[in-house]
């Protein structure tokens, strides 16, 4: 065929390029992105068992500083693995710390890893919530953090949530986690100390809106009404989306919403998601007399994101649509619903989500004793570049969705990873994103796993932005007695090795840990890099990545103190300052300098050396000064600029500068 190509005369290999288009060839993509290669399996596994895996998206982060990554990851005991080999480092039991090594787990792991500074005190934390109704704070070493861990919810159910975020922009995260019990307390804040946060939990006795139990990972944050802190979205187990602000309070609905005879839905929490905008908008709909379509939200979980790119966050949840005129309700489908932050539906732009996609595909199985359930998971990614959001879902349909902002599904997609052929049902994880060719569109990466007893495993699925399969492949076997595998989480993209490339990890049903090679991938741009968006789990944060490629080198102070004066009138600074790759491409090692009182004078003997970063991380640099004049009864500004001998190339260069300014007394 090549051959044919390269010999025949220009106007055949016209009409032949032709043909290879319409019969939907993507052959170009097909040639850049290489096959995945198992690099590792059986990763916190015993002998001859695994714990079984769930739905929780394994972290990837160097814990100990000595420049090698670990993987972190959970199905019931935490362990941190290798991530050259997946041998094991440490394994600590759900609910508890390294100090005490042979208790029992409290129960499984549902949401992902979570990996943050959550005091603010430079170190990383590793926290995680599980069955047993347990949160846990650890070190790096796997000790509890404080006294306050681990924190348990009162009626100690399942916690199926977890999130974290700076929701008072003081510098330190809160945890936010979701019960999933039948109660309208359903959402608790705790500080990082352990501590329940004031105004919480939510819903309290009282409380208008309707909540119940949160049933997957759904809780996202984000910056809803622009002033720099953000809501608390929490879809459950009902109709209705409940909105917080940090303190508990709800946000207040559109005015159409207002104003009803018995049903005033002032609140996000009580306004019912009925597919017809005019049942909606009235408040109830003729489901004692008439097939009638509302959605559920106890898997659906939600994120912010500008979906449009007009600097205006819209929230993007997908609910199961039920017919509420059966009894019991008829699951129908799962569809995408955009919310503005007042609670309305998105129209703007001749993109008008005030009807939404219906009838996208009835459930194979809802019964998870026949197959584990799919979970819905949004993810909000910009696949082709258009500076528009594309939401990709997977469903109980067996297929993975995608809908353009217009609300169709273009190329290829949905895609199924249920062929009736093989004679048993197939789900599909959440998924994620990178543009692994660096060509300017995204790959769509997930795993499959099948139905109970069918003695087959499930798939590494690698798709175009198209829906066109680049690669399938099949993951391990089940390891033990066990009739089925496959992975039911997202996967997680992240360079383990430091060869410079992206690998895939997996959290399997019953192969333990299992680790990809995805060679030539080391200009690619994670836009999507694991289990609900980021390692705070959030929702993806609420931002499109930017469709330009390259680093983007931030800094920001993370505190000074002075000390002094002396006898001789001179001071001490303690400084520590934050730098973060917010682009979509690792950044170079460069240096970075402290100026006072302009950027005429260098403090510091020698500049800082930053290392390479990746794309979506940061490093603290800490540094002393000695023997500095300052001016007292004034205000001294130091300054923090990153990259002076303008190494690194950069997508943007406005913020490699940061300002402290502290009060000499």
């Amino acid at each position: 065929m090549i051959k044919t190509i390269q010999d025949t005369s220009g106007l055949t290999r016209f009409f032949l390029v032709v043909l290879l288009i319409l019969a939907g060839f993507s052959g170009t993509a097909q040639a850049v992105v290489s096959a995945p290669m198992l690099k590792w399996q059986h990763g916190g596994c015993f002998s001859s068992w695994c714990e079984t895996g769930w739905y929780s998206s394994p972290a990837v982060e160097d814990l100990d500083g000595d420049g090698n990554m670990e993987v972190i990851a959970s199905a019931y005991s935490i362990v941190v693995l290798d991530g050259k080999t997946g041998s094991l480092k440490w394994r600590v039991k759900s609910g508890h710390d390294r100090s005490e090594p042979n208790a029992d787990n409290v129960g499984r792991t549902w949401p992902g890893i979570v990996i943050a500074d959550v005091d603010h005190d430079g170190e990383l934390e590793i926290v995680t919530a599980h069955s047993g109704g347990l949160v846990s704070v650890l070190n790096k070493d796997g000790y509890f953090k404080s006294s306050g861990w681990p924190w348990k919810n009162p009626g100690g159910q399942e916690l199926r949530s977890l999130s974290v975020g700076d929701l008072d922009g003081n510098g330190d995260l809160e945890i936010v986690v979701g019960r999933a019990a039948g109660s309208g307390t359903n959402t608790w804040v705790l500080e990082h100390t352990g501590d329940v946060r004031q105004g919480w939990p939510r819903l309290k006795t009282g409380d208008e809106s309707s909540a119940w139990g949160v049933y997957n990972a759904n809780i996202g944050l984000g910056d809803l009404d622009g002033d720099g802190l953000p809501e608390i979205i929490a879809p459950s187990d009902t109709i209705t989306v409940s909105m917080y602000k940090s303190d508990g309070t709800q946000l207040f609905t559109n005015s159409m919403y207002h104003s009803h005879p018995g049903h005033d839905m002032n609140f996000w929490g009580e306004v019912p998601a009925y597919v017809d905008l005019f049942y909606e908008a009235r408040g109830w709909g003729p489901c004692y007399d008439e097939f009638t379509a509302r959605a559920n939200f106890a898997q659906g979980p939600a994120n912010v994101v500008d979906v449009n790119g007009d600097g205006i966050k819209e929230v993007v949840v997908v609910g199961n649509v039920h017919n509420c005129n059966t009894d019991p309700y008829t699951n129908l489908y799962n569809t995408p619903f955009i919310f503005n932050a007042d609670r309305s539906r998105f129209n703007v732009g001749g993109f008008d989500w005030t009807t939404i996609p219906i009838d996208t595909g009835a459930p194979l199985s809802d019964d998870y004793n026949v197959i584990e359930s799919a979970q819905p998971n949004p993810v909000t990614v910009d696949l082709d570049g258009d500076g528009h959001a594309e939401i990709l879902f997977a469903s109980s349909d067996g297929r993975m969705h995608c809908f353009w902002l217009d609300k169709t599904e273009k190329g290829n997609w949905p895609h199924s990873v249920y062929i009736p052929t093989e004679g048993f049902y197939r789900f599909a994880s959440e998924p994620v994103v990178a543009d692994l060719d660096n060509d300017g569109y995204g790959e769509v990466i997930f795993s499959s796993w099948t139905q109970k007893e069918s003695n087959a495993t499930g798939k590494l699925h690698i798709l175009d932005y198209m829906g066109n399969v680049l690669h399938e492949i099949d993951l391990p076997p089940a390891f033990g007695n066990v009739d089925w595998n496959g992975a039911l989480a997202a996967p997680t993209l992240a360079d383990i090795d430091g060869d410079g490339e992206l690998e895939v990890v997996l959290n399997t049903a019953h192969s333990g840990f299992v680790a990809y090679d995805l060679p030539g991938t080391s200009n690619a741009r994670v836009l999507w890099g694991t289990g609900r968006g980021s390692y705070l789990r959030e929702g993806g944060n609420g931002g499109l990545p930017p469709v330009v490629t390259g680093p983007d080198l931030a800094v920001t102070w993370s505190q000074l103190t002075i000390a002094g004066p002396d006898r001789k009138g001179l001071y001490k600074i303690n400084g520590s300052i934050t730098v973060t790759n917010q682009g979509n491409m690792p950044s170079g090692p460069c240096l970075m300098n402290v100026y006072y009182p302009d950027e005429l004078h260098m403090i510091l003997k020698k500049p800082l050396k930053v290392k390479k970063i990746k794309a979506g991380y940061g490093i603290t640099r800490k540094f002393v000064v000695r023997r500095v004049p300052l001016v007292r009864g004034s205000a001294s500004q130091f300054t923090a600029l990153v990259d002076t001998g303008n190494a690194v190339i950069e997508i943007n260069e406005g913020n490699n500068e940061a300002v402290y300014t502290i009060n000499v007394p």
